[in-house]
């Protein structure tokens, strides 16, 4: 379903953990599947560098900074947390190829990251998913957004868009059997490059 948000289209779509998303690069297809980011799998610890090898290309990953800071009220309405109330964040840029793919900023409750190497700026062993089950904290429904828009000063920089080049901002909020959020991803992408497919199970 889409619908207008000032001069933004948002297709709302909640699913069950089963998005495809194909993205343009220099004249090459890539598909890539939300399920390897979504669920542990000690064999596959690094699911970005694992996909792209597994399509012939380089998937690396950055992580430019992670700390505590007061919640967003749009991160905090999605957490179900008070605004300004404590959260971490870990802010990454993913490349394929050597060229940045995408921006990600992820969000958890304090009181989940507190303590944890996910307040921190070294890579996870096994995974970020991995370690959040190990807290007792397991994936069982997803929500997605997606939002065409302009990207502020410091994206477009950091994604090397020209002036006039859109990105797309998809959201996902993931939450545990008990219905509670525990994580927000903001991810942001150059526009031209992306195609965002959905897979939904009907019944």
């Amino acid at each position: 379903m889409a619908f207008s948000e000032g001069s933004h289209t948002v297709w709302d779509n909640t699913v069950e953990v089963s998005g495809q998303w194909e993205d343009i690069v220099s004249n090459s297809r890539w598909v890539s599947s939300s399920m390897p980011y979504l669920t542990p799998d000690a064999a596959r610890p690094d699911a970005w560098g694992a996909e792209a090898a597994a399509q012939g290309r380089k998937g690396t990953q950055r992580i430019i900074r992670a700390e505590e800071v007061p919640a967003p009220p749009d991160i905090a309405l999605q957490l179900g947390l008070r605004e300004g109330g404590a959260v971490v964040v870990r802010r990454r840029i993913m490349y394929l190829d050597d060229q940045p793919n995408e921006l990600t900023d992820t969000y958890y409750p304090a009181d989940i990251a507190r303590g944890t190497r996910l307040a921190g700026t070294a890579k996870i062993p096994g995974g970020a998913i991995r370690l959040l089950a190990e807290l007792g904290y397991v994936g069982a429904r997803v929500r997605e957004d997606v939002v065409a828009r302009m990207p502020n000063p410091e994206e477009r920089a950091l994604l090397r868009t020209a002036q006039d080049e859109p990105v797309l901002r998809l959201t996902r909020v993931t939450v545990d059997s008990q219905d509670r959020p525990f994580q927000v991803d903001m991810m942001t992408m150059p526009a031209h490059r992306q195609h965002l497919r959905y897979e939904l199970t009907i019944g």
